[in-house]
């Protein structure tokens, strides 16, 4: 569904992975990108890369553990571009570690992060989707659904993400507005190589079945069709939606598969 370049989609969390995928999917369709993250080196880079390719690109970063950043940089937004029709609410980690481990701050940063912050970003961003009749894209996670032995607190943010957008659904009607939260398996990003303080390392390792892992570009391309057609909820990959299926027919299987499978290191 190609589109005017009129229109605006901000992606946050656009610096790697899903969110980078997410912009060069909606740049190729025609939309204006604004790019918010953390890391402006990298916005930049792929801001550079929309151009090259003949799309628009803005760069303003963004920490979404900070409200007035948040607010910011809708401001700044509608300052440059003067109109919102899309918001990716994508930023967001993983806190690693078992529940018996998992201290206070620990609960505090993933929650602030996968759902404070996600909130926030829709809180700001309404009043101008409102102008447009414009869609929301929440980025969940099939974990929402399943268990999670040393990814609790990852799947607790991810349970809230599906609440917020069963809310949303509600809160907006008649509106104009739509909430589409996207539930994905497996996609490659760098979600395995945060520590719990957020930092960087390049050497850790993936745990997940590299086998059942998605392109983040592949990911990219399915959750803007779903956002586009203005659904709900969507779970994609086929082994998301075959787990999903699982813990809700079958819950001591699950369990089991889930017992024996590689744990994630805090």
């Amino acid at each position: 569904m190609k589109n005017s370049k009129e229109n605006v989609v901000w992606i946050t969390g656009a610096s790697s992975g899903i969110g980078k995928a997410l912009a060069r999917e909606w740049a190729g369709l025609g939309y204006k990108v604004v790019l918010s993250a953390r890391r402006r080196d990298l916005l930049e880079e792929l801001a550079a890369e929309i151009a090259a390719s003949g799309g628009e690109a803005l760069v303003i970063p963004c920490d979404i553990l900070d409200e007035s950043g948040i607010e910011m940089a809708v401001e700044q937004l509608i300052l440059a571009w003067g109109r919102m029709d899309v918001v990716m609410a994508n930023a967001g980690f993983g806190v690693f570690g078992s529940i018996e481990n998992l201290t206070a701050k620990d609960w505090s940063r993933q929650l602030q992060g996968n759902v404070t912050g996600l909130a926030l970003t829709v809180k700001y961003a309404l009043p101008h989707l409102k102008k447009t009749g414009g869609r929301i894209g929440l980025v969940g996670s099939v974990g929402a659904f399943l268990p999670n032995p040393n990814l609790s607190a990852y799947g607790a943010s991810k349970a809230a993400v599906h609440s917020i957008g069963l809310s949303l659904q509600v809160e907006l009607m008649g509106t104009g507005v739509s909430c589409t939260t996207l539930h994905p398996g497996f996609v490659a990003s760098e979600i395995a190589r945060m520590d719990n303080d957020g930092v960087w390392h390049p050497e850790r390792t993936d745990t997940r079945p590299a086998h059942l892992i998605w392109p983040a570009e592949k990911a990219a391309k399915v959750m803007v069709r779903a956002v586009i057609r203005r659904k709900r909820n969507y779970v994609f990959t086929a082994h998301g939606r075959l787990f999903v299926g699982l813990q809700r027919w079958l819950p001591g299987v699950m369990r089991t598969i889930i017992s024996k499978s590689p744990k994630p290191d805090s």
